[in-house]
């Protein structure tokens, strides 16, 4: 029976899988490439936005500390 849920769930292709499987139909190599790059930068700048404001935090955090003794 444990078999059997496995194949089962195993044979319906993910969300990811199905989309990659249209990009691939629609767009040719380069286009994907080129898709798949920007996405990449997309997330480095999401990425360095975050790391941006949590540094900016701490900055503030320390500038308005009145003494290190409290």
């Amino acid at each position: 029976m444990q078999a059997a849920t496995s194949v089962r769930a195993n044979a319906l292709p993910t969300l990811t899988q199905a989309l990659l499987a249209l990009e691939s139909a629609l767009l040719d190599g380069g286009q994907r490439t080129a898709r798949r790059n920007a996405w990449t930068a997309v997330l480095e700048d999401r990425r360095r936005a975050r790391d941006r404001v949590a540094a900016q935090h701490v900055l503030e955090a320390v500038a308005t500390r009145s003494s290190w003794g409290t």
